[in-house]
């Protein structure tokens, strides 16, 4: 009967231990759990390099939602993201997004710059001013060459 208890004691120990390690990792990962304190949004980039579900959207460097979704579409060869953002975040219909860098050795990430608009971004509305990431290759070869302006 010892031996049992010991078991029983001994593995609802490692099952708390493993809630306790998910509600981390969901506190981490940005997991509200089912709630409706987020909406989406979508942008078309012509690049977005760098870019992966998961990956932040901030602005003024605070993340503020995540990038829920990052396609192709065939129609146009752009790069359609849907942004999930939180509720709390009222966003001007002239918002412009754009692909940042952390750094040099840093990951990419979505940038939202305010706009000052009268009217709000719906959830299910597209963000149309957008700018695609820079290519630091690119920007390195036109230095070299001289082919830059």
């Amino acid at each position: 009967m010892s031996e049992n208890t010991t078991e029983v004691i001994v593995g609802t120990g490692v099952l708390l231990l493993a809630a306790g390690f998910l509600a981390y990792a969901g506190q981490i990962g940005g997991w509200r759990g089912p709630g409706g304190d987020s909406y989406t949004i979508t942008a078309s980039f012509r690049s977005a390099d760098g870019v992966s579900v998961g990956s932040d959207v901030r602005i003024a460097g605070v993340r503020v939602g995540t990038v829920s979704d990052l396609t192709l579409d065939p129609a146009t060869f752009r790069a359609q993201t849907t942004l999930t953002l939180d509720r709390a975040v009222v966003l001007a219909d002239d918002t412009a997004a754009i692909i940042a860098s952390e750094g040099l050795l840093g990951g990419n990430f979505v940038e939202l710059l305010p706009g000052g608009g009268v009217f709000d971004l719906e959830a299910g509305a597209e963000i149309v001013d957008t700018q695609g990431a820079v290519s630091l290759m690119n920007l390195l070869l036109k230095y070299v060459t001289g082919t830059g302006q």
